[in-house]
């Protein structure tokens, strides 16, 4: 098999829709077991100037952590807001009875789903947005 120059490669790229290129990178990503988000932007805003940009705001990095309903265990889950919040007694249990309201803003990812693990842990319904 030939190798393939970058230009011709860039020339590939380019006659791909959005949806063969991310099909592609994920294919990429398992094959050598990386994680190719960054260039996947760059390559991606490249052939679709316009179009690249709806899918590259899709993937977030700022999550909030929404208590919908403390699932009738509501001391448990005041006890768990309290320590993801610090949030004095008076103001988790104000926050818990008054769902659905924002426990955690603007978290990562990672932050946002330990939290709702722990709260989905003590029967709390939990959303992320």
């Amino acid at each position: 098999m030939a190798k393939l120059s970058t230009e011709e490669l860039l020339d590939a790229f380019k006659e791909m829709t959005l949806i063969e290129l991310s099909e592609f990178v994920k294919q990429f990503e398992e094959t050598f077991e990386v994680t190719a988000a960054a260039p996947v932007a760059v390559a991606a805003g490249a052939p679709a100037a316009g179009g690249a940009a709806a899918p590259a705001e899709e993937e977030k990095d700022e999550f909030d952590v929404i208590l919908d309903a403390d699932g009738g265990k509501k001391i448990q889950v005041i006890k768990v807001v309290r320590e993801l919040t610090g949030l004095g007694l008076k103001e988790a249990k104000d926050l818990v009875e008054g769902a659905p309201k924002p426990v955690l803003e603007k978290v990562n990812k990672e932050t946002a789903d330990k939290a709702k693990a722990k709260l989905e842990g003590e029967g709390a319904k939990v959303t992320l947005k």
